[in-house]
């Protein structure tokens, strides 16, 4: 059996103070059910250090991630961060792949697996974000997409270390739209996910890898996904900066 994870992706929210209210009002509303669910934030980098203090001897189990790493160890990289920074900082998980980051940063499938290569290098565990487009869908090409982007971005990726990662799937076309794939099209891909991993790998690691769905879940319609039986949790984006909205995800994936 997968365990559910459930992962907030905060995006570009979060001063410290915003940070510590919401924490606080996540630990506050936390019920040890909870504990069934691997649960992970993902705060901007400035809030990485005060999430952990916050957490820290709370009698919660919320593990800290970052959104992103650069591919290389150090050197002149202006206004990038390393894995083993991140990692050296308290962080568990690291998002790689997002839409955001392959859309509005053109990065490419062969620098988000160098990335991935360096984040298991130092313990990170990785979330790959995979999805196509509206206009891809469109054109019958989900399939095609995802396909390419497991292909390249776990190039050289070995199967013991394809127990540290995470597959998110998320249609783009429902990042931050209020769009979400009905519960019998996000399982329609995740059952094509993990039938492509086994091919890829063996059917033993295509069995135990956690999928997650990424496009607008939310407290309404987390539990209809959640119930589907190769959704294994969600990436959380808007929904995961209310505590109210957060913890209600939390509570249906115990279900």
């Amino acid at each position: 059996m997968r365990r559910k994870f459930i992962c907030g992706n905060w995006k570009m929210n979060g001063t410290l103070e915003e940070t510590s209210a919401l924490l606080g009002g996540i630990v506050g509303l936390w019920d040890d059910a909870y504990r069934k669910v691997e649960v992970a934030i993902c705060p901007p980098f400035t809030s990485i250090g005060l999430a952990l203090d916050k957490l820290s001897g709370r009698g919660v189990q919320i593990a800290v991630g970052a959104q992103n790493c650069y591919s290389e160890t150090k050197g002149a990289f202006t206004g990038e961060v390393s894995a083993r920074m991140l990692a050296e900082a308290g962080c568990t998980y690291v998002i790689l792949g997002h839409s955001e980051r392959r859309t509005i940063f053109n990065e490419n499938n062969e620098l988000i697996n160098r990335k991935i290569k360096t984040a298991l290098n130092v313990g990170l565990k990785p979330i790959l974000c995979i999805g196509e487009t509206h206009e891809e869908r469109e054109l019958a090409q989900t399939y095609e997409v995802l396909l390419h982007q497991l292909t390249q971005c776990l190039r050289g990726v070995d199967v013991t270390q394809m127990k540290m990662i995470t597959i998110a799937y998320e249609p783009v076309w429902a990042i931050g739209t209020g769009r979400t794939a009905t519960a019998e099209i996000a399982q329609d891909s995740h059952s094509y996910i993990r039938s492509e991993i086994g091919k890829l790998y063996d059917e033993t690691v295509a069995s135990q890898i956690t999928i997650q769905y990424g496009g607008s879940m939310n407290a309404a319609n987390a539990a209809e996904l959640l119930e589907q039986t190769d959704i294994d949790g969600g990436l959380i984006g808007g929904a995961s900066l209310d505590a109210k909205a957060f913890t209600a995800i939390i509570e249906a994936a115990t279900k």
